[in-house]
């Protein structure tokens, strides 16, 4: 087994804490029809008249032979027999229009669940932290919005009718059964054991088998999402063979899932049927005896055979909607302990506001890290203890090598994830305490990969600031110097960029993403490697848009390029999650280090002539 599959089978417990989840389901269930009880409660009264009209065909039947017939061979009375026949189309007609009442009382009630439930999973998502997005793919997401909710659709659609209709039809048949004979009755009632302790049997191989079949297809699904986002990288590395490979085994692994529970509804639905014929033969010889010496009617006998056939016809109705049922519980399973997840950076329980901006300065704010230390999941410090101030207005450079802690600091800062200890404050407002509404207001991170969305130019800009208007937007970009190449598309900046907007560069994405951390005008602005990926040409046009956007703010700016430390008015260099040079740009460049045990000449300015060497 290859070590991604074995890691998507690591990642998955769906084995785990059971009690637990199901008790979730359950309380998730009730949440979802609690809005409807009162629909529920009129599609209950209309199944039980229904099913009362369907269930009076045979006794109906028995009433026409031991009672009309008799009046006709004898009386020459046909009345009796019309009287009867009229009575079945009535109640055929009653039970027709109310199952169609039904139907549509019940099709309404579980659209309405599907919307509310597919509704929470989609804002439940968008609400969990970082670290969750981060360990629980996107794949599975997917997984619990659309296979797991089919699965709960299927169920929805044929269960109110399914089991209801099957419950009421044994329910009123044994009354019926005992009520026409006690002795037949309780014997048919007899063979309900058996078709019981068969019924548990498959309960519980299938339900085993469906939650088996909801992680397989879980991991199918997170190995297509990953596949089709990382095509470029499977196509430059030549990864089709080995994803051939892994996907083979968990569509198999899927498969085999699904083997499993269709092998136990192909066993549990013949048993069924084969009770069912072997009652009915028992009942039908004893009944027969019974009629031939008179101890029982003709009409009773008929009706009795009749009543158990219906009494086990809908028994394979059963044996669909368990099948059904199997599956669903096992989703809902599975998008309850979605839905059960909390965010590790919650909304503060009592929010502060952050303190009036003076007048006359710029939007920046002052940031400060006190005492601050953090870990992943791994426990390994990361920022063992950090402290630093950086005053408003001020944009600080963060430079040092691959894990050094500079992007930890970036996420703390724009409150992706809290520090172990410590805290971290904006104007001496813990972040914690800020309602996460404002914190995004004021503090905005523009990555190295600019993210668009599918949609016009125009509505990309505005996901700064919804409520812009077009003559904003517009404003926007032209002072990063985005405006040119934009008039210059096909329908300006009603021009849609696609996914992800492949349809213009790398660096002019990171454009329309300066143009729209310029218009959300926020107080901090967070750089993570926003030029790394650009040519020449387009690290110049950014560059250019960076010091537009930065003008006045209060920035951390992480760098892998000198062009970009540059523009800032201080520079860090970080090692191993502490600060170990701190100046301007010009300070550390000459060799000269203000930080007390610097070295001479300081990692800085080593670094420094690395990036000069690197342009030669």
């Amino acid at each position: 087994m290859t070590t991604a599959v074995a890691a998507a089978r690591s990642s998955e417990y769906e084995d785990q804490d059971v009690p637990r989840r199901r008790g979730l389901s359950g309380v998730l269930l009730r949440s979802l029809l609690l809005p409807h009880r009162r629909g529920v409660a009129w599609a209950v009264v209309l199944v039980l008249i229904e099913e009362a009209a369907s269930l009076a065909g045979p006794l109906l039947v028995s009433v026409g032979i031991d009672w009309a017939l008799p009046a006709i061979l004898h009386h020459g009375n046909y009345w009796p027999l019309a009287a009867t026949a009229g009575a079945y189309l009535l109640c055929g007609a009653a039970s027709g229009l109310l199952k169609m009442s039904f139907l549509r009382l019940s099709g309404r009630i579980s659209q309405d669940v599907m919307l509310d439930l597919r509704g929470r999973i989609f804002r439940h998502a968008q609400q969990l932290s970082l670290d969750f997005h981060e360990k629980y793919t996107s794949g599975r997401v997917i997984a619990r919005s659309t296979s797991d909710l089919d699965s709960l659709q299927a169920l929805l659609d044929m269960g109110l009718d399914g089991l209801v209709t099957v419950l009421l039809t044994i329910a009123y048949t044994a009354v019926l059964l005992v009520v026409m004979d006690w002795r037949m009755g309780l014997a048919s009632l007899a063979s309900f054991v058996p078709l019981w302790l068969a019924t548990r049997v498959f309960r519980r191989y299938s339900q085993r088998a469906y939650r088996r079949s909801r992680v397989a297809v879980a991991r199918v699904i997170v190995k297509y999402v990953e596949t089709m986002n990382g095509m470029r990288a499977v196509q430059a590395f030549r990864r089709e063979p080995a994803n051939d490979a892994e996907f083979a085994v968990l569509n198999a692994d899927y498969a085999r899932a699904n083997g499993d529970s269709n092998h136990a509804f192909a066993v549990y639905s013949p048993v069924v049927r084969l009770l069912g014929n072997l009652t009915v033969t028992g009942i039908l010889v004893w009944g027969a005896l019974r009629v031939a010496d008179g101890t029982l009617a003709l009409g009773v006998l008929v009706a009795f055979v009749l009543y158990i056939r219906r009494l086990y016809d809908p028994l394979d109705h059963l044996a669909m909607f368990l099948n059904a049922y199997q599956s669903a519980s096992a989703a809902l399973e599975k998008i309850a302990d979605l839905l059960a997840e909390e965010p590790t950076v919650p909304e503060p329980a009592r929010p502060r506001a952050l303190p009036p901006l003076a007048e006359g300065t710029g939007p920046g704010r002052e940031v400060l890290f006190a005492d601050v230390s953090f870990s992943y999941e791994s426990g390994q410090p990361v920022l063992p203890r950090f402290d630093l101030r950086i005053p408003a207005g001020q944009t600080v450079a963060v430079v040092g090598a691959t894990g050094a802690g500079k992007s930890t600091l970036a996420k703390l800062l724009a409150r992706f994830y809290d520090p172990v200890e410590g805290r971290v404050l904006l104007d001496g407002v813990d972040l914690r305490q800020l309602p996460l509404a404002e914190l995004r207001r004021g503090v905005v991170m523009v990555t190295q990969e600019s993210f668009l969305f599918s949609g016009t130019v125009a509505e990309n800009i505005a996901l700064g600031r919804p409520d812009a208007s077009r003559e904003e937007i517009e404003d926007a970009a032209r002072a990063i110097g985005a405006h040119a190449f934009i008039s210059a598309l096909p329908d300006g900046f009603d021009t849609d960029v696609r996914k992800r907007g492949g349809r213009i560069s790398a660096g002019q994405r990171q454009l329309v993403s300066f143009a729209r951390a310029l218009l959300a005008d926020p107080a901090v602005l967070i750089l993570d490697e926003a030029t790394s990926s650009l040519d020449i040409p387009g690290e110049r046009a950014v560059q250019q848009a960076m010091r537009t956007v930065l003008r006045g703010r209060s920035a951390v700016v992480i760098a892998h390029r000198l062009s970009t430390v540059e523009i800032a008015d201080r520079v860090l260099v970080m090692d191993g999650g502490r600060i170990v040079e701190d100046g301007t740009p010009a300070d550390l460049i000459a060799g000269r280090a203000p930080t007390p045990g610097a070295e001479s000449p300081t990692r800085f300015a080593r670094l420094h002539q690395t990036w000069r060497d690197s342009l030669v």
